[in-house]
């Protein structure tokens, strides 16, 4: 198992007239916290794309508990549990710093897709090879 923890501050962009964070950027608190777990085990994206293959998202879900609001301190918790095959699945848990619960709790799955064809691919094996190293 892999885990990572990105802290995010909620900027006023990020909120509706109340204060509190639009449903959908929860979605983009997803991807900032996946792009800092695969760079914290040496996967950039940007060398994954470098190296042919995209992951783009196939599906995504969320389960919102409650809300975080403006200037709150959040905590993204990503997760991956399994080595991919064909696709991979990333787990995220939100916290806000005042709560152990999680604010919010979702995923999302991806495809490797091969950047020249735009077919779908199994996952390289240097990218198995990270993954691998991770879980020890």
């Amino acid at each position: 198992m892999i885990t990572h923890k990105t802290q995010i501050r909620v900027r006023y962009a990020d909120t509706d007239q109340m204060r509190t964070v639009y449903y959908g950027k929860y979605f983009e608190y997803f991807e900032q916290a996946r792009s800092e777990l695969l760079r914290s085990i040496g996967l950039p994206y940007a060398e994954i794309e470098k190296s042919g293959v995209f992951l783009p998202v196939i599906e995504a879900f969320a389960r919102y508990r409650r809300s975080a609001q403006y200037d709150d301190l959040i905590t993204v918790e990503s997760l991956v549990e399994e080595l991919p095959v064909a696709r991979i699945r990333i787990n995220y848990k939100i916290f806000e710093e005042k709560n152990v619960e999680p604010i919010v709790e979702g995923y999302t799955v991806h495809s490797f897709l091969n950047a020249s064809t735009g077919k779908p691919t199994r996952a390289p094996a240097q990218f198995l090879q990270v993954l691998q190293e991770a879980f020890e």
